[in-house]
């Protein structure tokens, strides 16, 4: 290998330069459909062409009534009415999709901040993907994505996943020419932007960026995937499908009643002429009408916008809790979760690694073990601030190389001067690293050095007693590497396919390394605990570092847990399937784990019909994130745990885990109670209108009246609760289960109940609208029912208004349901409070502004009978009041 260079990278201007001249390094997103053809799509629900065909039916009737009958102008008013609805609820539609496509779009721009090492101004730092220009001096380690199109300048083991461009995912790269593969499809010295380092490490000069890199010009806009399946989806589309149908069998009985009633009210003999049929065939295309718009109001076309909505702002909303949401199916799954399998390191503790302590055995110079620790690394460190230099890459070799600083050790100078000959990278397997270099500090000797676990570096050695001061580092929570060395004689081969061959290596000593416990930790593994989550610790610690971290968080008891509820590595390989299943909900920790254990695990709990989280940072990581429910990247973590995961915890924080868990829940939760709002509709209108159909010829409900309560319970409603904050409280329930129908036993009692008294109270006020004259409200303290009779447009208006009140209060009822709060409780619900103000004006709106009275077939209220109604209605909200707090 040839000596490693000194490199000074760019300066500030040479960067604005290239930047200028060559571009940044963000690929062009293709150019979509423009808005206005965006919105004449919605025009192609079928829901909506049904919509539209009612209100060409009923411009029909308007000609005929206008032209025919020689009425007035405002018989035009009902299908202007129609069609200003569905523009209406397509503009709204339209409009939050376009915010929810912003939300995601948004998303996945993220990946254009990742963090990525360069060496700049002579220093090495860290800047985001998107501001890499020409030119740029960029490190490159196990686990990352190249972030432009670059050529090597080093390469050590260097392997790539050049899958995306090639569909080879496993390519070796090199800087020696007697390495180069004339047959490969880019150059073996260069690397390409979006291929991944599978193994080994480099460093490479940028050649281009953003579109002119290859990735650039095969590039196809990647969005969030929401195309998987989910339970949740599934169950959605079952209900969507039955309600349906339900609401067709709705329509047909509909159809019926008002035809016979038209007979049983005209008699057969009402064809005796055209000016008789006429009436009777705008009559029959006023029922179709009607029964064509109830299976728009009973069909939940809202619920995809609610699901929709709901994922949006629980993405965004997440994203503040440090979830980078990168799957929208993990919203809802989370939600499910009941094991979080995680690892320790970053995770559990704080990822800000010190020396504790170096304890070091024999007589080994302190140049020799410097020099050990600054060449067998890969970490660096960002000396940009002076007062707090910043760990670039590994964070244990990290702080060896911080300790080194500490001791007025320049690591750099130690790198740069030494010839490297040969290297082994560090693997989970091998649990070591080892370079050989022409040492300076021993006078240019070839001199192997090795770094790893000590147990494992220490079996390599001639032996020394280093047991007990291992056990009590480990017992102190610290992490331990072992160091070793061995003075190469001439022909003396050290290492061999990646192995060590020497075999008089001399132990040097440990280090132990602390790496505290986060302080938010242990709470949040309680939150989880209490809310039935099962939390298994999977490291590749020592048992005893990771029994004490356990201890420390509140995972382990010493008087409860017992060796069935630890397990090393090698053991859990060793159990046989059926072994492991019977053992498998019984284990908390895994210590000495290797990549194949954490996916094994993960497996045997699904058999388990666990719904599995499980954490992962590195590139050994991406089994297991893949196979689990939910995958959480860290956000420190390597490119490919990213890509393999689901959500990606920015602070690598257990506590965010919590919060997504508690997201999770929530988004479940507003989604049932959008279903339990619209439900309750459902069946108080659908009824009411067919009970309407068999008791007269007039609809209690007209079809713009329908439209207008469409709104109120899709686009309004799915906006209300879609947006509803999550509650902690949903932390202190067990898990749900993953297969159980989305509507409960508690919704279906309440679907049913409220629903039906609605309906009963409704037709009754229809029934007695039919047999009394009400001219006000206050007239039923004195009621004399008679014979039926006509209903006036103002005893419809009463009743139309009431079914909008009632409804209007439940709103605030659906959105409390099992959330053990009070309906009134607006904290974090801006938008429920805006939402439910528009309703309640524009009922009031079109009720008493004459210009709207035509369009809705309605006359302006007393003020007494707004009183009544708004005072009644809120007995809705008032008796759900008090019964919360006599159940409290």
């Amino acid at each position: 290998m040839e000596q490693k260079h000194h490199y000074t990278g760019l300066t500030d201007a040479q960067v604005l330069e290239s930047r200028r001249k060559n571009g940044a390094n963000v690929l062009t997103p293709p150019e979509k459909e423009p808005l206005w053809k965006q919105f004449l799509e919605k025009f192609g629900d079928p829901l909506i062409i049904i919509l539209m065909i009612a209100g060409a039916l009923s411009i029909g009737i308007s000609c005929y009534e206008f032209f025919g009958l020689g009425q007035g102008a405002a018989v035009f008013f009902e299908p202007v009415g129609i069609f200003v609805a569905i523009l209406l609820a397509t503009g709204l539609a339209f409009y939050f999709e376009l915010q929810a496509d912003k939300e995601f779009t948004i998303l996945n721009q993220v990946n254009d901040d990742e963090p990525v090492e360069v060496i700049r101004n002579g220093n090495t730092t860290q800047i985001p993907r998107k501001d890499i220009v020409v030119g740029d001096i960029v490190i490159l380690n196990t686990g990352e994505e190249v972030p432009a199109d670059s050529e090597l300048l080093e390469a050590t083991s260097l392997h790539m996943d050049e899958s995306t461009l090639t569909g080879e995912p496993m390519c070796g790269k090199s800087v020696n020419e007697k390495d180069f593969d004339k047959a490969a499809t880019y150059p073996t010295n260069h690397v390409m932007k979006g291929t991944k380092v599978m193994e080994g490490h480099g460093i490479c000069r940028v050649l281009a960026v953003g579109d002119k890199t290859e990735q650039g010009k095969v590039f196809e806009a990647v969005q969030i995937d929401d195309s998987v399946k989910t339970p949740l989806n599934e169950q959605l589309d079952g209900l969507s499908d039955w309600i349906t149908k339900v609401s067709y069998g709705f329509a047909a009985l509909i159809v019926i009643g008002r035809i016979i009633m038209y007979f049983v009210t005209n008699g057969t003999d009402c064809f005796g002429s055209m000016e008789q049929v006429a009436p009777f065939i705008a009559y029959v295309l006023q029922t179709l009408m009607i029964a064509v718009t109830l299976v728009v109001v009973a069909v939940p076309e809202g619920l995809p916008m609610a699901v929709t909505l709901s994922l949006a702002y629980s993405m965004r909303r997440m994203l503040k809790t440090n979830n980078l949401v990168r799957k929208m199916h993990a919203c809802e799954t989370m939600g499910a979760t009941t094991v979080i399998c995680t690892d320790k390191t970053g995770t559990l503790t704080q990822n800000l690694m010190s020396v504790d302590e170096m304890k070091m055995y024999g007589d080994t110079p302190m140049e020799v073990l410097a020099e050990g620790i600054a060449v067998n690394s890969t970490a660096s460190i960002d000396f940009s601030d002076k007062s707090k230099p910043q760990i670039l890459g590994n964070p244990t070799e990290g702080a060896l190389l911080l300790w080194l600083n500490n001791k007025g050790v320049d690591y750099r100078s130690i790198r740069e001067s030494v010839k490297t000959v040969a290297e082994v990278p560090f693997s989970t397997e091998r649990k070591y690293m080892a370079t050989v270099v022409e040492s300076v500090a021993l006078k240019g000797k070839k001199v192997l050095y090795v770094k790893g676990a000590p147990e494992i570096v220490f079996g390599l050695c001639k032996k020394t007693s280093v047991d007990k001061q291992l056990t009590e580092y480990q017992n102190r929570a610290m992490r331990t590497l072992g160091f070793a060395y061995q003075v190469l004689n001439d022909g003396e081969k050290a290492v061999d396919g990646n192995k060590i061959v020497a075999d008089e290596l001399c132990f040097i000593g440990i280090a132990a390394i602390a790496d505290p416990v986060r302080l938010d930790v242990p709470s949040a593994v309680k939150e989880c605990v209490d809310a039935g989550i099962s939390v298994k610790i999977v490291t590749g610690d020592t048992s005893g570092t990771a029994k004490e971290i356990a201890r420390q968080i509140g995972l382990w008891n010493d008087a409860k847990d017992t060796e069935r509820n630890i397990i090393t590595g090698p053991e859990f390989a060793a159990l046989s399937d059926a072994d492991l299943l019977e053992r498998i909900l019984d284990l908390k920790i895994i210590s000495r784990a290797r990549p194949m254990d954490k996916k094994r695990l993960v497996e045997t709990l699904q058999k388990k019909n666990q719904v599995v989280a499980v954490t992962g940072d590195g590139t050994n990581d991406a089994p297991a994130l893949r196979a689990a429910h939910v995958g959480l990247s860290m956000g420190d973590g390597t490119s490919v745990a990213k890509e393999a995961s689901d959500i990606t915890i920015i602070d690598n924080s257990f506590s965010s885990i919590g919060k997504a868990v508690m997201w999770g829940r929530s988004l479940y939760q507003n989604i049932q109670r959008f279903l339990l709002f619209q439900l309750t509709v459902n069946v108080t209108a659908c009824f009411l209108v067919l009970c309407g159909a068999f008791m007269g010829t007039e609809s209690p409900l007209t079809v713009t009246q329908m439209l207008w309560i469409n709104l109120i319970m899709d686009t309004f409603a799915a906006m209300a609760l879609a947006s509803l904050p999550p509650s902690e409280s949903v932390m202190k329930d067990r898990p749900r289960d993953r297969n159980a129908f989305i509507l409960n036993k508690p919704m279906l009692r309440e679907i049913i109940g409220v629903g039906g008294f609605f309906f009963l109270m409704l037709l009754g006020m229809l029934y007695i609208f039919q047999h009394a004259e009400v001219n006000q409200l206050t007239d039923l303290l004195h009621l004399q029912l008679g014979a039926k009779g006509h209903v006036s447009t103002y005893e419809l208006t009463l009743l139309f208004t009431t079914f909008v009140m009632t409804h209007f209060f439940y709103l605030f009822n659906a959105r409390a349901f099992e959330t053990g709060r009070s309906a009134l409780h607006f904290k974090g619900c801006n938008g429920l409070l805006t939402i439910v103000a528009i309703i309640l004006i524009g009922q009031i709106a079109m009720v008493e502004i004459p210009g709207l009275q035509q369009f809705f077939n309605v006359e302006g209220l007393k003020l007494i009978d707004w009183v009544i109604i708004i005072i009644g209605s809120s007995f809705v909200l008032w008796v759900r009041e008090i019964w919360h707090l006599m159940t409290k």
